[in-house]
């Protein structure tokens, strides 16, 4: 049976829907990065997506062709995620009325017998079977550290609600965001939205935090 990280690391897939503290370890993705408004149609993040599940199931696949990855194990690719930021936000809070000012990584885990040469591999061997360019697909590592995480279910336009109680959450246990050029606004998408009505969404959002004091 292929190996599911939402299944095998629910703490970190599958949290509750009231805000908690966890410490997230290092993990590797595949990233795409990019500005923009992400519901505009063929626009750059939508380009993104397409690379990064390209090179996605390139590396699932392997394992029908002549490429042995040492390590390898069959897996569910695991679902889509983003950092966001933005340009203008002195705090590093998202504005969802400003989606043109958006900076993002869009990014899909990947599991550890991934290395940067398999993804050199895979982005020749997805080029060539799709007649497309697959360079600006990066190697990521991302240490993400101590955040405050919540599930939110709804439309993405409505996760402001959810937002509000991460902070208030903050507020109670001594806590304030931590935003940086690295950490930053952090969402896990575990539905596709062009498949699921906007209240059946269900997204992680990940708040990166520091004690205060």
């Amino acid at each position: 049976m292929a190996f599911d990280f939402k299944k095998e690391y629910k703490e970190f897939y599958l949290p509750p829907k009231k805000p908690a503290l966890v410490t997230v370890p290092p993990m590797q993705f595949i990233a795409v990065r990019g500005a923009g408004d992400p519901n505009e149609p063929d626009g750059a993040y939508q380009r993104a997506l397409g690379l990064l599940y390209g090179i996605a199931y390139t590396v699932k696949m392997s394992k029908m062709g002549d490429r042995r990855i040492d390590g390898y194990f069959d897996f569910t690719v695991p679902p889509l995620e983003g950092l966001w930021q933005q340009d203008g936000s002195a705090d590093g809070m998202i504005d969802n009325t400003r989606k043109d000012a958006f900076q993002w990584i869009s990014m899909i885990r990947m599991p550890d017998f991934v290395t940067a040469a398999d993804l050199e591999w895979a982005r020749a061997e997805a080029a060539a079977k799709k007649k497309s360019d697959f360079s600006d697909v990066e190697y990521f590592r991302y240490d993400e550290g101590l955040c405050v995480q919540c599930m939110h279910i709804g439309s993405y336009d409505s996760e402001p609600e959810t937002i509000a109680e991460m902070h208030a959450f903050m507020q109670k246990n001594g806590l304030e965001p931590d935003f940086s050029a690295v950490r930053r606004h952090h969402e896990i998408y575990l539905n596709d939205a062009r498949r699921t009505a906007p209240e059946k969404l269900k997204t992680v959002i990940r708040i990166p935090v520091r004690h205060i004091g």
